[in-house]
């Protein structure tokens, strides 16, 4: 696992914003491919001076939509058997999809939303979203407004640790968590200074 970390940071490395993009596709299209390392090294680029932010923003989310709408489009075309049938060769997990699904379930279309926000989930929630054939119109406008702060979030974090981008990936899905709880800490503040205003 450790050597196909390499090969994505490599490809980040040469190609830039073309390879976030595919490498997002990747991701948000269920394939084991971890964000909280492309935007990781993405953050450290940026901090370099070899990538800027605003760009790598928008590679990461455009990605993230090219990769959403085909595992929509898969779950609302094929549906669940297609998943079950040819998921394992992707390296699909059932246990996953079986937990986006229980969000979306739950939740509903908001689920595209939230999910983005979340470890694990957010790369499968696509897949039920198309199950059920969702207003894709909607489904496009949640996954863009919950795929926006997760990405500039962890490429920020990735700008801020510098050389030691590295934590993000060391943690894990966990990185996820952490961002979250630094976008509600932002969120908060930010309300309270415009209420006291």
């Amino acid at each position: 696992m450790e050597q196909f970390f390499y090969i994505i940071i490599n490809y980040i490395a040469l190609w830039g914003y073309t390879a976030i993009v595919v490498a997002m596709a990747m991701e948000s299209a269920c394939l084991p491919v971890p964000s909280e390392v492309i935007f990781g090294f993405t953050g450290y680029l940026v901090y370099l001076g070899k990538l800027d932010f605003t760009k790598a923003v928008v590679a990461g989310v455009a990605g993230g939509l090219i990769g959403s709408v085909v595992a929509y489009l898969i779950g609302y075309y094929g549906g669940r058997p297609v998943v079950a049938k040819y998921g394992k060769y992707v390296f699909l997990s059932h246990r996953h999809v079986h937990m986006a699904q229980r969000w979306f379930d739950r939740y509903g279309l908001k689920a595209v939303f939230y999910s983005r926000l979340l470890p694990v989930v957010r790369t499968f929630i696509s897949l039920p979203a198309g199950f059920a054939k969702v207003d894709f119109v909607k489904f496009v406008l949640y996954t863009l407004l919950g795929s926006v702060p997760w990405t500039v979030g962890l490429i920020y974090a990735g700008m801020l640790l510098g050389e030691n981008w590295q934590k993000i990936s060391a943690i894990g899905h966990k990185a996820s968590l952490v961002v979250v709880a630094g976008l509600i800490v932002l969120g908060i503040y930010y309300l309270r200074k415009n209420i006291c205003i």
